[in-house]
């Protein structure tokens, strides 16, 4: 225990005694060791500095390096790090990567690394953004080409067209290709004009024409949409039709001659009548002339035998029935023959130098409405 201080004769009463547990210590015994003590003390500092102030010692508060596992997305190019760096700048010199005015980084660069962290890097490139009319040269970081045009103020209508597509990547040192486009629908009618058909007719007068039918018009309901490209032309496009009121041709009947309307049709080709035939047959064609063996150069139906007029077996082709032969031209089924059965057939020429020429060949035969 602690006690009082006494005096001591031999200090003239000024010794301050001091008792620690049971032995009675003097003053000066405690200074002396105290100052003792702080030699040691001294000592050893001076011996060993690091062992009691280490600047990397965690009792003297210095932080420890400390590594961390991030996500570097450089480009659009992901992958793992790990790096001892204190902040995304840190981060980005230590990977040689300096920041343009126009690159994007994100975080910023000030934002200290934690673990889990998603650093993401994108480099300005150049690229133009050309519309029908103007051309705008601009640098950018941005993601996809949408992200551009509204970093530019570019404001697209409902029907505009993009090149690349808004979802693509911007080209670098590419062009992103703006197209205008205007639409609108509209329902209409229409007049349905009527065709025309013409029908060849031995009976009036060669190169004249009759009206047999004047035919009518009918009406088709559109609905159509119009679409203009950067101001050019109008494009149409039909989405749905409806026939109100059906059309009824116009039937003209026009006169022939017999013989030397032949060569002018057969110049037009069958191209031309092939609209007016019933049906198509093929047949086996000869030839003959009104001076053949037994002919009395009257055909059946009381006209001359010469060109134009051809024999038949009526049970395949009626008298009277209007024909078209390529290579031969106009003909009537006008004579019959004791030789000509099925499908064969006899046609009749003006000279025996024709009928000897022509021959014998294989012909179509086309029936005429």
């Amino acid at each position: 225990m602690w006690c009082a201080a006494n005096r001591s004769p031999g200090w003239d009463g000024k010794e301050l005694l001091v008792l620690i547990g049971r032995g009675p210590v003097r003053l000066s015994d405690v200074l002396g060791v105290g100052l003792l003590t702080a030699a040691f003390i001294w000592a050893g500092f001076v011996t060993h500095p690091s062992a009691a102030f280490a600047s990397d010692s965690p009792e003297a508060g210095a932080a420890p390096v400390v590594a961390h596992s991030i996500t570097f997305d450089a480009n659009g190019s992901s992958a793992p790090q790990q790096t001892e760096a204190a902040t995304v700048g840190d981060f980005l010199r230590e990977h040689n990567v300096t920041v343009g005015p126009n690159d994007y980084v994100y975080p910023a660069s000030d934002v200290p690394l934690t673990d889990g962290l998603v650093v993401e890097y994108r480099a300005a490139v150049s690229v133009n953004v050309q519309t029908a009319h103007q051309r705008i040269a601009v640098t950018s970081s941005a993601e996809d080409v949408g992200s551009l045009l509204e970093e530019e103020n570019i404001h697209l209508g409902p029907d505009d067209r993009v090149t690349p597509a808004l979802d693509d990547a911007v080209p670098a040192n590419g062009t992103v290709r703006i197209v205008r486009v205007v639409t609108w629908e509209r329902t209409q009618r229409i007049r349905v004009t009527p065709k025309t058909i013409h029908r060849l007719d031995f009976s009036i007068t060669p190169g004249s024409t009759r009206v047999i039918s004047a035919g009518s018009t009918g009406e088709r309901e559109e609905h159509v949409r119009f679409s203009q490209f950067d101001g050019g032309t109008i494009q149409r496009q039909v989405l749905t039709s409806r026939l109100l009121r059906k059309s009824h041709p116009r039937i003209v009947a026009d006169g022939i001659d017999e013989y030397d309307a032949f060569a002018r049709f057969e110049a037009r080709g069958i191209e031309r009548t092939a609209f007016i035939a019933q049906s198509a047959l093929e047949m086996v064609a000869t030839a003959y002339t009104s001076a053949c063996a037994g002919c009395s150069g009257i055909t059946a139906i009381g006209r001359p035998a010469g060109h134009g007029i051809v024999a038949v077996d009526p049970s395949v082709i009626p008298l009277g029935t209007r024909l078209f032969i390529p290579g031969y031209g106009l003909a009537i089924a006008g004579d019959t023959g004791g030789a000509i059965h099925g499908y064969r057939i006899d046609l009749g020429f003006n000279s025996q130098r024709d009928a000897m020429l022509f021959g014998r060949r294989q012909v179509t035969v086309y029936r005429l409405k």
